[in-house]
């Protein structure tokens, strides 16, 4: 057993590790069982971590997003089985790469069109393309052809970049194999096809008012706002801390130059710890109920066949309805639940819900490389040292 003194130690020494700063806080049925922060936001301010400061999300904006694509499903706006072209009109076809055995590929149509199950699961066949640097891999290649005119003109809305999207070639029939990438964009752009308003606004009105995440937002409201994000630091390769690319936090200013679907909330450990105090819950925070708990169940539910595992990089880990889920403890070495489900961020943020106990764990950090093979299991085991 773990306790808040021991976890104190493990975060400290985070920081005698390299870490700038971090925090942490550990919820059960709406008691706090630890919340720490270490370190400062600034190496050269030396501003304290504290709980209103702010920390990009990078991929955990996908659980809000996914969150809110069930609270959709589950009032009717669609079924799992639609096809996305019934809400993308340019997606009611596509395409893929058929590879023969003589090294000759040709560019086929799909056995059937992509449904929203492909997306909600990350089986669209589309990894992600954010860069135009050279590549040998045919389906980056295919996605960069079709990005190039939008890179091009500097600026771009989700709109316009699903419509260029949909040209690209899958790299395999839609639902065969887990890939990582796109089907967070396809989501985003349903959402608003559904919606008839931007994904950010209905994240606001249907997930960060209710659950009062005043601090969860893409786009900076103020000045004072922007000043309590952390600073973005990168490793150089003596391992001293240097400025990080300043590309990810331009996304966070306003302007129409801005409104591209990136993976780029911003939140604090307090504000998030909210959400998924709600999912472990069964929908429920606060005493107000904002879905229900067999859909939560149905998205911590593992959908990869044994074939499809072997796409997930995660060991005890499946993959549900946007979310990574244990399916098998001993083998992740997991001293959590079956059925815990949750997400991380590229810059160092971790949560997980573990309905079985009513736990949240939220932690965060922001560093490039995250080192979260690292930092994030000895969180999580230490987290579930609590209970």
């Amino acid at each position: 057993m773990s306790n808040a003194k021991q976890i104190d130690q493990l975060l400290e020494g985070f920081l005698k590790r390299g870490l700038p700063g971090c925090g942490l806080k550990v919820v059960q049925y709406g008691n706090t069982l630890y919340e720490g922060y270490f370190g400062v936001t600034d190496i050269d301010t030396k501003t304290p971590v504290t709980k209103d400061t702010l920390f990009r999300q990078a991929s955990m904006s996908k659980i809000p997003l996914y969150t809110v694509m069930m609270m959709l499903y589950e009032r009717g706006k669609f079924l799992l089985t639609d096809p996305i072209g019934d809400y993308l009109p340019e997606w009611k076809t596509s395409t893929r790469y058929d590879r023969h055995p003589n090294g000759y590929v040709d560019i086929v149509p799909t056995s059937r069109p992509i449904n929203i199950r492909d997306v909600m699961s990350m089986k669209c066949g589309l990894p992600y393309c954010n860069s135009a640097a050279p590549t040998h891999d045919l389906v980056m290649t295919g996605m960069q052809e079709c990005m190039q005119p939008l890179w091009e003109k500097g600026s771009y809305t989700l709109k316009e970049h699903l419509s260029a999207m949909s040209k690209a070639p899958l790299a395999c029939d839609p639902g065969t194999h887990w890939i990582y990438g796109f089907s967070s964009e396809l989501a985003a752009g349903i959402i608003e096809a559904v919606c008839d308003k931007p994904v950010n606004d209905v994240f606001k009105e249907m997930l960060f008012d209710p659950l009062g995440m005043k601090d969860t937002a893409a786009i900076f409201p103020d000045e004072q706002t922007k000043n309590r994000l952390v600073t973005l630091y990168a490793k150089d390769l003596d391992g001293n801390l240097v400025p990080g690319p300043d590309f990810f936090d331009k996304k966070h200013l306003p302007g129409k130059e801005n409104e591209a679907g990136w993976a780029r909330l911003y939140s604090s450990v307090e504000d998030y710890s909210r959400l998924l105090q709600m999912l472990a819950c069964g929908g429920v925070y606060d005493g107000t109920r904002l879905m229900s708990s067999t859909t939560i169940d149905l998205m911590r539910t593992n959908g990869l066949t044994r074939e499809q595992l072997l796409d997930f990089p995660d060991k005890g880990y499946g993959y549900g309805l946007g979310f990574r889920t244990v399916i098998d403890p001993a083998a992740g070495d997991l001293n959590g639940s079956i059925g815990a489900f949750g997400w991380t961020g590229g810059f160092g943020s971790w949560c997980e819900a573990d309905p079985a106990e009513g736990l949240s764990i939220v932690y965060m950090h922001n560093l490039i490389p995250n080192d979260e093979q690292y930092y994030h299991p000895r969180v999580r085991t230490a987290s579930y040292g609590l209970l």
